[in-house]
């Protein structure tokens, strides 16, 4: 697919088909985000992909918004270094490379709020997160069960500005 089209036609995803997703495809979209940039190339990250049920249950069940990870195909969990300068840029740069590469295969995605959160340390524990770690966000990837709706979006003339505000 296309970069543009996979850009223009991706949408969150929150209802997935019970379908395995290859283990080839699922190492290809980590290294997508495994080539994102990164402050000083210092890469601070660590991908942990969550693909057996009953952890994937585990992770849903202790998110305050992620419940239907339990029935998406993978679940990807972005660790960053705690003393990365960047963490938060390079963790989310990684994320969105991630989901481009999801939906250029077919495969739906959530971006799932998890840094800093009251249900972190939670999914922390459950995935056994290092202590020099911090869990940044969590993606929810499977193949879509329905098409997902088109959320309203500003046009390009509310938030383009050229040479200043």
């Amino acid at each position: 697919m296309d970069t543009i089209i996979a850009i223009r036609s991706r949408r969150s995803v929150r209802k997935y088909l019970n379908k395995e997703i290859s283990k080839e495809i699922l190492e290809d979209i980590v290294d997508c985000g495994r080539l994102a940039p990164s402050g000083y190339n210092e890469q601070p990250w660590i991908f942990v992909v969550v693909v057996d049920r009953e952890m994937k249950e585990k992770v849903a069940e202790a998110t305050t918004s992620g419940k239907f990870i339990r029935d998406a195909g993978a679940c990807i969990a972005v660790f960053c270094k705690k003393t990365a300068e960047t963490a938060l840029e390079d963790a989310s740069a990684a994320t969105e490379n991630m989901i481009i590469s999801a939906q250029a295969y077919g495969l739906g995605t959530c971006w799932i709020n998890v840094y800093k959160k009251s249900h972190s340390p939670k999914i922390k524990e459950i995935l056994n997160c290092p202590e020099d770690m911090e869990l940044m966000t969590l993606i929810s990837i499977g193949y879509p069960a329905e098409e997902p709706k088109t959320p309203p979006k500003k046009s390009l003339n509310e938030v383009l500005r050229w040479n200043k505000f």
